[in-house]
């Protein structure tokens, strides 16, 4: 007999897997939802509520709060880097790249202010995180950055060793000023935002690349 046999219990327990995953999807959903209706200090019962549950309900898919916040952590992360990376494939050049993932980032922050807070600021973590989810969504972000400026210094035959640095320090900058204006909205509009922002990154990144491609003649 070639392979495994595969019992009947075996195919229940695959069916109890996909329902749970589908009913942890759906709670995550739920709890992005609530916090959009009660604010990024949404507790549990909000998440209930919103879900049409039981807290006791909330908890069989999740052992804590924290596991909840995690959950909702990546969904934001798939969010907004696919987001990002759909700007910037549209965009023609890298400083229209630069420019367009800027715009995608401070979009997903103005569209949802209560979501991003809720993320930044853990209201539902209440044990200390194997991972950090903020750093690993800056450090994603930072990565296609970092891939923009490769492309850029590898057409003009430069050192692409720091791109990594500069790709990182660019996105570091985009989410302290992102933070600024999250906290002082009425300071400027978001495309107002996003031109300073892009101005002020690519005449650091085009500055660099010109002297290299001096000092390589």
């Amino acid at each position: 007999m070639n392979g495994p046999v595969k019992l009947v219990g075996d195919r229940r327990a695959s069916r109890w897997d996909a329902h749970r995953q589908n009913r942890r999807a759906e709670l995550t959903d739920a709890a992005i939802a609530a916090i959009r209706t009660h604010g990024a200090g949404v507790g549990m019962d909000d998440v209930a509520g919103q879900a049409r549950t039981s807290k006791t309900a909330v908890y069989r898919h999740f052992a804590d709060r924290t596991e909840l916040y995690v959950a909702v952590c990546a969904r934001v992360a798939e969010v907004l880097v696919a987001q990002v990376r759909t700007a910037m494939d549209r965009a023609v050049g890298p400083h229209a790249k630069a420019s367009a993932a800027i715009a995608a980032y401070l979009r997903l922050i103005e569209h949802d202010p209560e979501v991003y807070r809720f993320v930044v600021h853990r209201p539902l973590v209440d044990r200390a995180l194997t991972a950090d989810p903020v750093a690993d969504l800056v450090s994603l972000i930072g990565d296609e950055a970092a891939a923009v400026i490769t492309e850029q210094l590898t057409s003009t035959g430069a050192d692409t060793s720091a791109a990594s640095p500069w790709g990182h320090g660019v996105v570091g900058m985009v989410r302290a000023a992102a933070d600024n204006w999250l906290a002082h909205p009425g300071d400027m509009s978001r495309d107002e935002l996003a031109a300073y922002l892009t101005d002020l990154a690519w005449a650091g990144l085009s500055g660099v690349v010109v002297r290299k491609e001096a000092s390589s003649s």
